[in-house]
């Protein structure tokens, strides 16, 4: 679809995945609406972005991180400048496109274009997906027009005459449309893609995920009482970056080599613990999964309870425990249970998931009441409100 009408837009945001693929999605979602829209991404030139965006297919602009000082030290007295130099780039890169819009994810880019588009006058749209929002969305929602929210309570105020609306995170595309076969056809989906990954459809499934670069603690928990798990259940353990020897030793530990095995082609038939680094497809694993155990990050957070997974999260014990005010919203609408890091012992999952995994009516409960808490078209709702902001500016 054409509007007749030249949107041009900068998406302005990287760092992380978390930032990228939302920002992936809504200019996926443009572009979906106006073919000839002119996309933009701001990112730097260190961050996931640097390949990301290239890769999908859209044109990336960088400039330099400049973070905000958080205490008195050396670089204080250099950020004025570096912030006065980025914030030109940006400006100057939205007098060239001409841009009607600046949309941003957080980031270390988003707040220069923030500052930019401020002084250009050009409107700004924030999405924030986390439950406490970061440094740059703070700032750019004192001049924002439209802010979507993962959550609700995350502390962000429009300016004057500007709107919030919690809108979800966009999801990636795989985990899009997992969503939309799991709304059509749960139990085919779950078939097909366990039997894909080597997985025996009729056993239930447990997938444990600490994020790419892992998780200690689920790590040594999870692999240490192997033995019992086994025989409750399949174990898919992805075990992050740099730490599958580990895993595999306390596994073999806790009930021997011969329940050890691998993924997909390398899977053995009648082995239940299932370990790799990471899953490029995780949608797949998602999809066959009957409990998952996992880090709160926010996007991990929306994108199981957008596919209606029940969860045990364990938030990561650092900073102000952004990862607690991710899940908590959850775990009192129904959708799971969260376990401080502490906590998440072997004796501790000795004595809970086994009783979870026995009483499939407390599973289906989580997953029905993660369903209802979760959002599958935020895609849809931020690339609307982005493109009648930009309509109200041509």
């Amino acid at each position: 679809m054409s509007t007749g009408t030249q949107h041009r837009i900068i998406l302005a945001g990287g760092g992380t995945a978390g930032h990228v693929n939302p920002l992936l999605a809504v200019a996926d979602a443009i572009r979906a609406r106006d073919e000839d829209a002119d996309i933009i991404a701001l990112g730097t030139a260190v961050g996931l972005e640097a390949d990301l965006v290239p890769a999908a297919g859209y044109r990336l602009e960088t400039i330099e991180k400049v973070p905000f000082p958080r205490r008195p030290n050396a670089y204080m007295f250099t950020f004025p400048a570096k912030w006065r130099r980025e914030t030109a780039k940006v400006r100057e890169l939205i007098g060239a496109q001409g841009s009607n819009v600046v949309v941003g994810f957080g980031g270390y880019a988003s707040a220069p274009a923030y500052a930019a588009a401020h002084k250009l006058g050009v409107p700004i749209v924030i999405h924030e997906q986390n439950a406490r929002a970061g440094m740059a969305n703070k700032l750019g929602a004192h001049w924002a027009r439209f802010i979507g929210t993962a959550y609700d309570g995350t502390g962000l105020e429009p300016a004057k005459g500007g709107t919030i609306e919690r809108v979800g995170l966009p999801l990636r595309p795989a985990i899009a449309a997992l969503a939309e076969q799991l709304q059509t056809d749960r139990a085919g989906a779950r078939e097909r893609n366990a039997r894909e990954l080597g997985l025996d459809p009729s056993r239930p499934i447990i997938v444990v995920t600490g994020g790419s670069l892992g998780a200690a603690s689920l790590n040594r928990a999870i692999a240490g009482t192997a033995g019992t798990l086994v025989r409750h259940a399949q174990v898919v353990h992805l075990t992050g970056k740099g730490k599958i020897d580990e895993v595999r030793d306390r596994v073999v530990q806790s009930a021997g080599s011969q329940v050890l095995t691998g993924l997909g082609d390398d899977a053995q038939p009648g082995r239940d613990y299932h370990v790799a680094q990471y899953l490029e497809r995780i949608d797949k694993a998602f999809a066959c999964a009957d409990l998952v155990i996992c880090r709160s990050g926010a996007g991990t957070v929306s994108e199981l309870t957008a596919l209606g997974l029940p969860a045990v999260y364990v938030p990561l014990p650092i900073g102000n425990g952004e990862q607690r005010f991710n899940a908590q919203p959850v775990i009192d609408a129904g959708g799971g249970l969260l376990v401080d890091d502490k906590d998440f012992t072997t004796t501790w999952v000795e004595e809970h998931i086994p009783a979870i995994l026995s009483n499939p009516a407390t599973l289906r409960t989580y997953g029905e009441r993660a369903w209802t808490y979760g959002i599958r078209d935020a895609t849809d709702r931020m690339a609307a409100h982005i493109l009648d902001i930009a309509d109200a500016q041509a």
